[in-house]
């Protein structure tokens, strides 16, 4: 009997690595595909029917997107192109062979008004562009697909790639001080948790607990930007003094949504998840970090 074959796009970001270093250990239950650019392109819509017809997965993992939130105001076509066009055709081609679709998306999809944890029920309002591409995305992906999972997950760091926590330690390396914006409140979601946590819907799918729709995954516990670079300066040892400052005093090209806290608790109810809170995360991740 043959294993399931999960796809993974986006290999090269921070998601798709941390399941790339998952999937060796499962490797006796699935087979993996992990695409970067050169394989499946979403910037490219076209390149998703032939790699279907090459391809028939039984799970495909869509970690890819385009995340560069400050160009995406500029750059609209590419980035609606990669994030909503490409994961309606993806679900499309999903829902003809009976794969199950789990995309990510992001708290950006909020308006930041909100005072109380995000439910997966409350109203969306993008702010930028980013945030409406992905919010798009999430439309497409539930209308053409029945059996898809949206994953709207926020803060994102791992040991790997380009992120807040990283780019911190490297300038607390050279300065003795940073400003970092202290009205913008949220939950950082370690990438190793979420990857963890979707290998896990997969298995129980696998078991027969299959839940659709959509829902929300961040480490618990609430901070701003500016209480997690002080975190990270504590956790890394370094001796620079972290300042807070206002949104106003560091503009953006993309506005940020001042609330981004999202519920959990529907994924901890349907799929079992263990919540794990972001200090604990935090301290994992810096551990492997040699700055």
């Amino acid at each position: 009997m043959s294993k399931p074959l999960i796809v993974v796009t986006g290999k090269n970001g921070q998601l798709g690595w941390e399941i790339l270093q998952i999937a060796g250990t499962i490797k006796d239950s699935f087979e993996f595909l992990f695409t970067g650019r050169e394989e499946l392109d979403l910037a490219k819509p076209e390149t998703i029917a032939p790699f279907f017809e090459k391809y028939h997965p039984d799970y495909f993992v869509n970690c890819a997107a385009y995340t560069a939130v400050d160009k995406a105001e500029l750059e609209n076509e590419l980035a609606y192109k990669t994030n909503a066009e490409s994961v309606g055709l993806i679900a499309q081609y999903c829902a003809k062979i009976h794969a199950k679709l789990i995309t990510i998306s992001t708290d950006y999809v909020f308006d930041g008004n909100g005072v109380s944890p995000y439910t997966t029920d409350t109203k969306t309002r993008p702010i930028n562009y980013y945030g409406y591409s992905k919010w798009m995305g999430e439309q497409l992906a539930l209308s053409n697909c029945a059996e898809t999972i949206v994953i709207r997950t926020s803060w994102v760091y791992s040991v790997h790639g380009n992120n807040f926590v990283k780019t911190m330690l490297r300038l607390m390396n050279d300065r003795s001080e940073l400003n970092v914006v202290s009205d913008q409140i949220g939950s950082p979601t370690y990438a190793a948790d979420l990857a963890n946590t979707i290998i896990k819907i997969i298995e129980s799918i696998e078991l027969g607990n299959a839940h659709y729709g959509i829902y929300h995954y961040s480490n618990t516990g609430v901070t701003s930007w500016f209480d997690f670079a002080t975190a990270i300066a504590k956790g890394g040892g370094k001796r620079c003094d972290v300042r807070p400052i206002p949104s106003s005093a560091y503009p953006t090209p993309a506005k940020r949504p001042g609330y981004s806290v999202m519920d959990c608790s529907k994924l901890v109810k349907e799929y079992g998840i263990e919540l794990i809170r972001w200090e604990i995360s935090l301290k994992n991740c810096i551990s492997q970090l040699v700055f």
